[in-house]
């Protein structure tokens, strides 16, 4: 039994199938899935184009408040290499390189093409689904004998209660709830006596209450910014987008999750953030650092705006000059050493004015979730509950833009599937 056809649950019920074909081809697999069609983060992943997985995979951009090692075993229980010849092998889905940001997309740039081959694949080596069945409770079947950890009884939202020899956890976190992941399963879990880890929203815009760049509203650009922490600085490459309620993109998003868990202001009620001072931030507008920047400004009968709207949008430039408290026609010639000072921060160390995030309703993942020590690596299984596997977002790990969660998404799935499928064999 597999609760939940997001990433992880289809790619768990593909594999348990394989895995144990005689069960899939007696109808013995069965997928209960809250929404009407399932893969609903699938469908909106990549602007709609599904980032199946990144090029490469640097193990340390993902974040766990659990064991690396656990994190490092599963990441590497299917590697990178062996998942593209999957997709490409088993599905027929060809890949498609976007060399300026090392994603891979189907060649066809249809993500409902990804969703689709997997609800086929499924259906095609016999499992069942069952659409629009939410799950309220799972439990270990009781016998004369006392518990019976192998077994499990889940009551649906149907009424009905369904016994299985195995069951899989895939119903994802919190992150766009309107997708169908609302938590339900990491709560599954809990009662079932599992460490959870706290959770929060992770790669989710932020926002300015004070609206300080609001009127910057639709520029975007590739920037660096900064993090620092106690061990060290966090730095994220990429684009940056000005929203009207604050800043995205993928270099915000990478690092969105140090300024939802410290003490920033205003932060949305489901976050859980701690009483950490509030994470600072900052920005390089461009690709040139500070002694580049000083060669630029050396004296000379230009303006300080006009040299900087070389560099960078008109609009961005001026208010960039305005936060060095600079005139626009201030000469570079006539620049006192503070001034110079002033507006090198603001090109190369500009700090972001934030006060809050957008939460669970855009996070693209949830940080945190069911500690990896609870789960055995190799195949997902439950230490705490035999018979029971937990896969996908609900654990605590994350990754950053660029395939990452999918690539967490299918190695946990896959071995979820396989584990269920032969822990009774």
């Amino acid at each position: 039994m597999i609760v939940g056809a997001g990433a992880a649950g289809l790619m768990a019920a593909i594999h348990a199938a394989k895995t144990a074909p005689d069960v899939a081809a007696g109808g013995g697999i069965v997928v209960l899935e809250s929404t009407r069609d399932g893969g609903r983060k699938i469908l909106i992943s990549g602007g709609g184009r599904c980032n199946i997985l990144p090029s490469i995979v640097d193990e340390s951009r993902f974040v766990t408040d659990s064991s690396p090692n656990s994190m490092h075993k599963i990441l590497r229980s299917w590697p990178l290499a062996e998942q593209r010849r999957w997709f490409a092998d088993e599905l027929a889905i060809a890949l498609a390189l976007e060399r300026e940001t090392g994603k891979l997309f189907p060649a066809s740039n249809r993500a409902r093409d990804v969703r689709d081959a997997l609800v086929d694949r499924a259906r095609a080596l016999g499992v069942r689904f069952r659409f629009e069945t939410r799950v309220a409770s799972i439990t270990p079947v009781t016998g004369d004998g006392g518990p019976s950890p192998a077994r499990w009884r889940l009551l649906t939202s149907a009424a009905d209660s369904i016994d299985a020899s195995a069951a899989i956890l895939a119903t994802g976190g919190l992150s766009v709830p309107n997708t169908g992941s609302d938590g339900q399963g990491i709560e599954i879990a809990r009662r079932l006596g599992h460490e959870v880890n706290a959770t929060y929203a992770a790669l989710t815009p932020l926002t300015d209450r004070n609206a300080a760049l609001t009127s910057l509203a639709g520029i975007s650009l590739d920037v660096t910014l900064e993090a620092p922490t106690a061990r060290r600085p966090l730095r994220t490459h990429g684009g940056f987008l000005f929203t009207h309620r604050g800043y995205s993109g993928p270099a915000v998003l990478d690092l969105s999750h140090l300024a939802v868990r410290s003490g920033g202001a205003s932060l949305p009620a489901e976050s859980t953030a701690s009483a950490k001072p509030k994470q600072k931030i900052f920005v390089q507008w461009t690709a040139l650092d500070r002694d580049a920047w000083e060669n630029e400004l050396a004296p000379r009968r230009a303006s300080v705006a006009s040299v900087v709207r070389s560099h960078l949008p008109s609009r961005l430039a001026d208010a960039l000059v305005a936060a060095a408290r600079l005139p626009e026609d201030r000469i570079l010639a006539e620049l006192r050493r503070d001034e110079r000072a002033r507006l090198l921060d603001a090109l190369t160390r500009f700090e972001l004015p934030w006060t809050g995030h957008e939460g669970y309703r855009t996070a693209e993942v949830t940080g945190g979730g069911i500690a990896l020590a609870e789960i055995d690596p190799r195949t997902m299984q439950s230490r705490r509950a035999p018979g029971l596997f937990l896969c996908g977002e609900m654990l605590d790990a994350f990754g950053p833009i660029g395939g990452y969660n999918f690539l967490w998404a299918w190695a946990t799935g896959r071995a979820a599937g396989i584990g269920a499928a032969t822990c009774n064999r």
